[in-house]
């Protein structure tokens, strides 16, 4: 089986592989079964490219450069057309206290992270952000976009990516037992996990679990923390141009400009009635290049790759885990009226 996995890599060429590997991803993710896990295309796109680049330790340069391109030019096109799945309306639907809510909750999980991970464990600077980073906001996707800021190690953004589906997975198998205990309303609850899983995947998986109110909560509160992303990402882009200087303000700071046509595709969304037809073809595309960037960088990666970042990481992610657990809760029945 390895032998005629390693003689396919030889004859087969990125150009065809990745694009096979992204439509598996997303098939694989459409059924019922994976649904239910909450696996979204994103990480099984990584994984299947892993899987198969065990076998291929090898790549000309036209390999090299179609990688290259679609953990670039595809990655930042995805992110733009990922933002005609969001509006403004959605955010007014649920009120200003979830707005507050999944704002508080990203600036704790990324400033504790960020600093448990450097200064207590020691991390790698890239991987205690990446790693912050998928914990605080949307997973696999924030991760991708963050990386175009840091320009980190393709093994750190791996163990990053590895992190949000092991303990978003665990996570999303959590609330229905949470439910039981947590003497919330449905809306409330699905606020409660919108504003503290991991990925939209997950919180469709977790809210369809209690109820199709808690659903649709829960996805609305998630999407506005995915729409945070764009903020994000610009001000973690100055803060760092600005650390790297050694004086604020003097630093070249690395425009993210991708971020823009997100926010643009956004609000194209919010005044422009679109077709149902045109949003779903968007979607796909959306999904369909995202798949591609994580295929190849699944395909660049190495399980000796996770094995050497040791079990600081996992430990960093596991403390955001019940961070978001413990302390979503709290900040919940803090700020949503029950």
């Amino acid at each position: 089986m390895a032998a005629s996995l390693t003689k396919m890599n030889k004859t087969m060429p990125r150009i065809i592989l990745l694009p096979l590997i992204a439509a598996l991803a997303l098939g694989l993710a459409s059924l019922g079964p994976i649904a239910q896990l909450g696996l979204s295309a994103l990480p099984l796109a990584i994984l299947i490219g892993m899987i198969w680049g065990h076998f291929d330790h090898r790549q000309s340069k036209n390999d090299q450069r179609v990688s290259q391109f679609c953990q670039q030019r595809l990655l930042r096109t995805g992110i733009v057309l990922f933002g005609f799945s969001l509006s403004l309306e959605q955010i007014f639907a649920v009120g200003w206290q979830a707005l507050l809510l999944d704002a508080l909750m990203i600036c704790t999980i990324f400033s504790l992270g960020t600093w448990i991970g450097i200064k207590f464990f020691k991390l790698h600077r890239d991987v205690a952000i990446l790693t912050s980073v998928g914990s605080a906001i949307c997973g696999a996707a924030a991760v991708l976009a963050t990386e175009s800021v840091l320009k980190p190690k393709q093994q750190h953004v791996t163990i990053a990516v590895a992190t949000v589906v092991l303990f978003g997975t665990l996570a999303m198998f959590s609330y229905p037992l949470i439910y039981q205990f947590a003497g919330m309303t449905e809306q409330s609850f699905g606020i409660y996990i919108g504003s503290t899983v991991h990925e939209v995947a997950q919180a469709v998986a977790a809210g369809e679990s209690i109820s199709p109110e808690t659903l649709q909560t829960a996805v609305v509160v998630k999407l506005i923390r995915v729409m945070m992303l764009a903020p994000f990402i610009l001000l973690l882009s100055s803060f760092l141009s600005n650390a790297s200087s050694g004086q604020a303000g003097k630093g070249k700071v690395i425009i993210p400009w991708f971020v823009f046509g997100f926010i643009a595709a956004t609000g194209v969304n919010s005044f422009i009635v679109l077709p149902e037809q045109l949003l779903g073809l968007l979607k796909t595309a959306s999904q369909f290049s995202l798949a591609l960037a994580m295929a190849a960088l699944g395909l660049q990666t190495r399980w000796e790759t996770i094995k050497q970042a040791g079990p600081k990481p996992m430990l960093l992610a596991s403390i955001l885990f019940v961070t978001l657990i413990v302390g979503g809760y709290g900040l919940n029945r803090l700020l949503i009226s029950l």
